[in-house]
């Protein structure tokens, strides 16, 4: 049987906001007091979405296929991404077999080195990867991960991201990752209260679960080091991404000096196999954090996940739902996975997406089967009610 081409590719913004986890509207947990590197000016330190972290929005990608199959990717790029998607990348794709996803990666990065390589391009190419592996897992009525090469383990286990650990414990997660809340404009009195708070999130959990510490690219070296070495008498698991993504020597400094056993971990904001090669290579971490809706999609985040596993790093996706999920059951090296609390008091269990997408699967006691993976593609799809725009279309 002829494999089906790609008719048409699409791309969407979301209305009203809602679908982007960086733009969840006053009062949520996401929006309070959070360590960022905008910290330093006061008036932008209260909330993040004062400095325009939400300003992006959401991008839909939808790939059609000759055979009437439609593939379905989310990421964090917005109407400027729709715009690269439309006017730039549609020419790569259009026209091509379904399968054909490693040469239409290949084509995307490389016609746009020269003004991608990071940042809202690879954002845009990882959305639409993730549409193509949707789509050929839709017409070949398999999930993703059975492309992948089908499940290492029969359940995906979870931490949970949020303001509350002490409620994620109650929920079955294994740990519970704190946003830092102040930064090192705010002096030794700052550290205190970061130490203050992880002491107390450690005398309502008790000793056995862990508790980290997610800092936003928002410290230096020796405020890091100090951070990690008070805490450790906390039980800290990781300090996370403590540093400008770019700043590969502090990173590497810093893990010299973290106490033994603690963890340093980073990723989130850094794509392509040659940015963590970085990393690995200069060992500036323990884990690497890809997004797989920023790294470069699926089809990168298989050459990141072996380079790590040839240096012996695991590898723990942040956040992006059933688009990890699916790549995580699938490799050894990625032994758990991050769950963000998306209610806005981080005291309940809510898909990442809704109300976007429909069909996400949410851990039950910090737990999903691999059976609840099994749907094709990622096994989602855009809700029948989505408020969708497409600004442009070629």
């Amino acid at each position: 049987m002829a494999m089906p081409t790609i008719k048409q590719i699409r791309a969407y913004t979301v209305r009203g906001g809602g679908a982007d986890y960086h733009d969840q509207g006053e009062g949520h947990w996401i929006d309070s007091q959070i360590s960022t590197p905008m910290s330093k000016y006061p008036e932008y330190r209260a909330k993040r979405r004062s400095f325009g972290l939400n300003v992006l929005g959401t991008l839909v990608v939808e790939v059609e296929a000759s055979d009437g199959h439609i593939g379905v990717g989310v990421t964090t790029a917005g109407e400027l991404g729709a715009f690269i998607v439309e006017k730039h990348l549609a020419r790569f794709i259009e026209g091509q077999k379904v399968t054909d996803i490693e040469k239409m990666w290949d084509q995307m990065f490389h016609a746009t080195l020269f003004y991608g390589r990071k940042g809202i391009v690879l954002n845009t190419i990882s959305g639409v990867d993730l549409a193509l592996w949707d789509l050929l897992g839709k017409v070949r009525d398999e999930p993703v991960h059975a492309m992948l090469g089908g499940p290492v383990r029969d359940e995906l286990i979870f931490y949970a991201t949020g303001a509350r650990p002490d409620l994620a414990k109650d929920m079955g997660f294994i740990g519970g990752k704190l946003p830092l809340k102040h930064s090192p404009a705010e002096f030794d009195a700052g550290l205190k209260a970061n130490l203050d708070q992880l002491a107390d999130m450690r005398n309502r959990v008790g000793d056995d679960f862990w508790l980290m510490f997610d800092c936003w690219m928002s410290l230096d070296v020796e405020y890091a080091t100090r951070l990690a070495h008070g805490a450790a008498e906390y039980g800290l698991k990781w300090i996370e991404e403590a540093l400008p993504p770019d700043d590969y020597w502090g990173y590497a400094e810093l893990r010299r000096n973290v106490p033994p056993g603690m963890w340093v971990n980073t990723g989130e904001h850094e794509a392509t196999r040659w940015g963590f090669r970085m990393l690995m290579e200069m060992e500036c971490c323990d884990v690497i954090q890809p997004d797989v809706g920023w790294c470069g999609g699926v089809t990168e985040l298989i050459k990141i996940s072996a380079l790590a596993d040839a240096h012996q790093k695991l590898v723990i996706p942040h956040g992006s739902s059933v688009y990890s999920y699916h790549f995580v059951i699938t490799r050894h090296n990625s032994p758990f996975s991050e769950f963000l609390m998306m209610a806005p008091q981080a005291d309940e269990v809510v898909p990442m997406f809704t109300p976007l997408l429909e069909g996400e699967p949410v851990p039950e006691n910090g737990r999903i089967k691999a059976s609840a993976l099994d749907k094709p593609g990622f096994g989602v799809s855009i809700a029948a009610d989505a408020d969708l725009a497409r600004p442009y279309e070629h």
